[in-house]
């Protein structure tokens, strides 16, 4: 079916919902909106689904989200009756819609017979993960869009261990959703039938309250926090879901002196106060660096709309407010928790991603600690977690990754931004009683394993020329190597597509050992390397770079000529 075809389908379908129908209406004159609102299917991914807002096949609607929760009910049928009781939990962040696509999907798991469990308000990404496994569910949905921009919403979905699906799974659960035909045929039940049969159960603060009790084991040093009492923090929801738990968590940890940027702590779907909701960014730190400088906070904290990924800032070394990158912050978190816990298991384990700085793989050796890198995408950490706790060949540590996400324990089985909050404060209180701000410590770390620096360019291609152009760039890479970094000499080339690693002096090949993925790094000599990467939830290629010098000047050097080297090409 051509997208005319899917256009017209839509057009003539007499109950289509309103709002849809006048979005038809709107973009009817326009061919280029019409052909991206039809051209395909919103894809159904081994995260689930992102896409902007409206009408069409390739966008986010009742009708879309109908097709996947149709897509979960068929996969829950599959594995049985027992799979089925257990249900299915949803939670939703604050974007447009969000609330209508989780009773959506409630309404279409009904016809199956399937009981959903759907919290009474909007909850955190770390939340559901942390429900799925405290209900004892077989799926877990969230209704967010993450970072993306405001007309912008999505679909994630958790299997039964709390954690987004592995490929193996994802595999047969994209299979089903993309057996649904006709999206617009699939049947739901009214709410109230769903209430007369019991399929709908409404989540209060009851799992608030057992997450809350759960993050108590994140606390390392409660006397540090104590003797800190003057301790300032300024904290941001970003206009998202994390100030009713955040600020829970850290009253809870002994934190009295916690400011909210007041303007963002409401949920606003806009996010009007941000050119961008994302940590990130760092230009959604402003309004929270002019409270710093008002309450003379020792730490900022903001965090993105769903309140997986978190931003921090400290002062620097010339005495102004900084945002650490998520490479940095991981590094601090990551030598805090192996220097203070109280104990630490020979088996223990930290993870990481292959986009992420080899700093933390330099601390956890010098600590004693294995590391493992895993590819882009916290399941696969998730994964590795539970597989952990299954064999017992390793206890999990600490898991991060480049883009802000971070976990301390596994009591939530994705990035979680609270706990992440709540020791990233304690870690701050420390260095202060030590002296230092956050940024001297990381010196430290510095001045001890050397300096290691790294960067992301992105670019964004939209359309079906964009994944055309994105596809040509990744395959003129593989044809092409990195190899004309002057005093950088390339060692060995990673594609992750064929899991293959060759090493170029000799030749010879290697297994990679992790699932397949549209990913290609070249690793270079004094462990610099980089990266290129389509992005998973949005329309762009990505190119990480990572470099290690013996001091500051060196490690800038090499950055830049890895940069321009690359960056040159396109």
């Amino acid at each position: 079916m051509n997208w005319q075809d899917s256009y017209n389908r839509w057009n003539q379908f007499d109950a289509l919902e309103p709002n849809l129908k006048q979005n038809l209406v709107e973009i009817k004159e326009d061919t280029n909106r019409l052909e991206d609102a039809f051209y395909q299917t919103l894809a159904f991914g081994t995260g689930g689904m992102r896409g902007i807002l409206g009408a069409g096949t390739n966008r986010m609607n009742i009708y879309t989200v109908r097709k996947a929760a149709k897509g979960i009910a068929t996969y829950l049928e599959s594995k049985g009756q027992a799979w089925k009781k257990r249900g299915v939990v949803v939670a939703y962040d604050c974007r447009h819609m969000s609330e209508e696509f989780a009773l959506e999907t409630a309404k279409a798991l009904g016809v199956h017979d399937i009981p959903t469990y759907v919290f009474t308000s909007l909850r955190p990404t770390p939340e559901l993960s942390f429900a799925v496994r405290h209900l004892g569910s077989a799926v877990g949905v969230m209704i967010t869009a993450s970072h993306n921009p405001p007309e912008y919403n999505g679909y994630k979905v958790y299997n039964e261990t709390g954690g987004q699906m592995p490929p193996e799974q994802a595999d047969l659960l994209i299979g089903y959703v993309n057996e649904v035909e006709d999206e617009l045929q699939v049947e739901v039940l009214k709410e109230e039938a769903l209430q007369e049969k019991g399929l709908l159960t409404w989540i209060d603060e009851s799992v608030d309250e057992a997450y809350l009790e759960a993050i108590k084991k994140v606390t390392l040093q409660s006397n540090i926090i104590a003797s800190e009492s003057d301790f300032q923090i300024v904290f941001s929801p970003l206009h998202g879901t994390a100030e009713g738990l955040t600020q829970k968590a850290l009253k809870q940890a002994g934190f009295k002196h916690v400011h909210t940027v007041e303007v963002q702590a409401n949920a606003d779907p806009e996010f009007s106060t941000v050119e961008s909701p994302n940590p990130e960014e760092h230009q959604a730190f402003e309004l929270v660096m002019d409270k710093g400088e008002a309450t003379s906070a020792d730490v900022l904290i903001a965090t993105d709309p769903d309140a997986d990924r978190l931003g921090v800032a400290a002062i620097n070394t010339k005495g102004d407010y900084q945002v650490l990158t998520g490479n940095q912050l991981g590094a601090l978190l990551l030598d805090y928790l192996l220097t203070h816990r109280e104990s630490v298991p020979v088996n223990g384990m930290m993870i990481k991603t292959i986009v992420t700085s080899e700093l933390g793989k330099a601390i956890a050796e010098y600590h004693g600690i294995k590391s493992m890198d895993v590819l882009t995408g916290f399941k696969y950490i998730s994964e590795k977690i539970e597989s952990f706790e299954q064999t017992g060949e390793h206890t999990f540590l600490f898991g991060y990754e480049e883009s802000y996400g971070f976990l301390i324990e596994p009591f939530s089985r994705d990035k979680d931004a609270i706990q992440a909050t709540v020791l990233a404060c304690e870690m701050g209180a420390y260095w202060k009683s030590e002296g230092k701000t956050l940024f001297e410590a990381l010196d430290a770390l510095f001045d001890q394993h050397g300096v290691y620096l790294e960067d992301l360019h992105s670019m964004k291609l939209e359309g079906l020329d964009g994944a055309k152009q994105i596809q040509n760039i990744m395959e003129d890479f593989r044809c092409k190597p990195v190899n004309n970094v002057k005093g950088l000499k390339l060692e060995a080339v990673e594609d992750y597509l064929i899991g293959k690693r060759t090493w170029m002096q000799s030749g010879e090949s290697e297994e990679i050992g992790l699932p397949s993925a549209n990913v290609v790094k070249f690793k270079l000599s004094d462990d610099c390397w980089c990266c290129l990467r389509p992005s998973g939830t949005e329309p762009k290629i990505k190119f990480y770079f990572g470099v290690r010098g013996d001091d500051r000047k060196q490690a800038e050097e090499r950055l830049e000529k890895l940069k321009s080297s690359v960056l040159e090409r396109l």
